[in-house]
């Protein structure tokens, strides 16, 4: 089976989006500086003009991408992110975690599934020899950590306090054991690597 790796970014005082996140506004008002080390610095959503991710921001991207067979993300996060323009933006099986399946979109750019088993099946599947990336939203990730679906996870923190927005770890009141793998640090993120140990 594929290994199942999640990650995602959050705020300093653990918020994962700003207020009134949704289309249009995928990360939330003030949300976008969670992404700076995506598009290389600021950038908001009301400016066309983003950059692209640079040193430790672009080399952990490249590692990533390159690893990962296929992506699985909550339907909360698809509709956040405007379907990405309804085209998949990684090239490789993206599977959309719903329970409104009978909503899936024409082509084959995204397949929704009605739970996160099914998805960690069809994507490990579809993965072959490289890894599934878990990438959210928050309440995907918690699921799959109570669920013991997840080998390894890495926190990205954006150096910001949002003070409000959705939260990462809300409701999560399971312990799991965490093994520290590694940290890299960039201007605009820290990112920190961990074995989720089973």
């Amino acid at each position: 089976m594929s290994k199942v790796v999640a990650g995602i970014t959050m705020s300093v005082d653990g918020y994962i989006t700003g207020p009134n996140d949704g289309p249009g506004c995928g990360l939330g008002v003030g949300g976008e500086r969670l992404h700076y080390w995506v598009f290389g610095g600021p950038w908001s959503y009301d400016s066309p003009d983003r950059g692209l991710p640079t040193g430790a921001d672009k080399a952990w991207l490249e590692e990533v991408l390159g690893a990962n067979g296929a992506v699985i993300t909550g339907r909360g996060t698809y509709e956040a992110a405007g379907h990405w323009g309804d085209k998949n933006p990684w090239g490789i099986p993206v599977f959309v975690v719903t329970h409104r399946t009978q909503e899936q979109t024409p082509g084959d750019d995204f397949v929704f599934v009605g739970s996160l088993g099914e998805a960690i099946e069809q994507a490990g599947a579809a993965a072959g020899d490289k890894q599934v990336h878990l990438m959210g939203g928050a309440q995907i990730i918690c699921q799959a950590l109570a669920a013991g679906l997840v080998d390894e996870l890495t926190i990205i923190t954006a150096p910001v306090l949002l003070g409000a927005g959705k939260r990462l770890f809300d409701g999560f009141s399971m312990s799991v054991e965490l093994e520290h793998l590694g940290v890299r640090q960039s201007p605009f993120a820290t990112f920190v690597d961990y074995a989720v140990k089973k």
